[in-house]
């Protein structure tokens, strides 16, 4: 039996980036709290900031990473999450701050 997905969506986001792109660094932020009040925030869990820094998007650019963070994220994407802020970097663009 495979194991249980996380509850929490924060959880859940962070185990599927860690799954699909083996980051050496992710950040999960619910925001929204901050958007209360706002259509998409009704059922709570809908709005983040993510910061992925990930092998795999080294030679892409900041589009097609995101695309790609999409694509590992289309459940979440499709189940209520609203609103996903990203930063996407390859590990040598992270070292350097670009």
């Amino acid at each position: 039996m495979p194991p249980a997905r996380p509850v929490d969506r924060r959880d859940r986001i962070e185990a599927l980036l860690r799954e699909a792109l083996a980051p050496t660094h992710v950040e999960v932020i619910d925001e929204t709290v901050s958007h209360a009040g706002h259509e998409g925030a009704r059922g709570g869990q809908s709005h983040y900031r993510v910061t992925v820094v990930s092998p795999r998007f080294a030679g892409l650019s900041r589009v097609a990473a995101q695309r790609l963070v999409h694509e590992v994220l289309t459940s979440e994407l499709t189940s209520g999450l609203h609103a996903l802020a990203l930063r996407t970097y390859a590990p040598e663009q992270w070292r350097s701050g670009t």
